[in-house]
């Protein structure tokens, strides 16, 4: 038996200080949705969207465990646009094991993007950046993921604890079904504190300053059969997307 423990969950109104606090913060999707002015179920009509990802073709560890697609936009204020296509780009440094390529995926579905709840919920956290970090745009990479366990076992970070090169990093909690493990952990890149738990209500929200915490998630494996783990991540950085410069 393997211990789970809950997620230590804030209020909306604690976000911010939470992150200057800690470097992180985690929402309940409740308080999620008061962030971003949306009821759950406008943010569960998004859930059917996982279901039509695609593989990723990049796993150097040869795992076909992991669906996504990918998109880029830059949320300036109250607006946010849509950028041309373009691949996702990491260095060595922030990941030792898929970084320095190129990589290409699918976008995210266009009604998805269309969807009203899109944009209120990527400008809510573009909100919060420039709270944290001043009013300025902030270049979004979004990635729809979707872990599953066919072969077995699947790897929600097969890179290891590790930080993505940007100013903030947004996890949320899609849905899982029929798995067990995929513990969230974050620790402070520069000192030995940390904390792990495990998000399991649908659109719980993790926050973290990229800089000062690492994170990652242990894999999942099925309980019966097969199963699966949906996220969505959201990176916000400032001046550009990586590979810009």
């Amino acid at each position: 038996m393997v211990a789970s423990f809950p997620p230590p969950f804030a209020n909306a109104d604690q976000l911010i200080a939470q992150v200057r606090e800690h470097g992180y913060a985690v929402l309940p999707p409740a308080q999620l949705g008061k962030l971003a002015g949306l009821d759950i179920a406008d943010l569960d009509a998004l859930h059917p969207y996982w279901d039509d990802l695609r593989p990723d073709p990049y796993l150097k560890d040869g795992g076909r465990y992991r669906q996504r697609r990918h998109s880029c936009f830059v949320a300036d204020g109250g607006e946010l646009r849509q950028t041309p296509h373009r691949a996702h780009w990491q260095s060595l440094e922030y990941n030792a094991l898929h970084g320095g390529m190129l990589r290409w995926f699918e976008p995210v579905d266009p009604t998805l993007v269309a969807n009203p709840a899109w944009p209120k919920l990527l400008l809510a956290l573009g909100t919060t950046c420039s709270a944290l970090k001043g009013a300025q745009p902030w270049y979004v990479e979004a990635h729809t993921f979707r872990i599953d366990t066919s072969d077995g076992i699947g790897r929600p970070t097969p890179e290891g604890a590790h930080r993505d090169g940007v100013d903030f990093v947004a996890v949320l909690l899609v849905g899982r079904e029929g798995i067990k493990g995929g513990e969230t952990r974050v620790f402070e890149a520069d000192g030995p504190n940390g904390q792990r738990f495990t998000l399991t209500q649908p659109w719980s929200l993790l926050f973290l300053d990229d800089a000062r915490m690492i994170h990652e998630s242990t894999p999942i494996q099925p309980l019966d059969g097969a199963g699966h783990r949906d996220t969505l991540v959201l990176t916000y950085r400032s001046g550009g997307f990586q590979g810009d410069d």
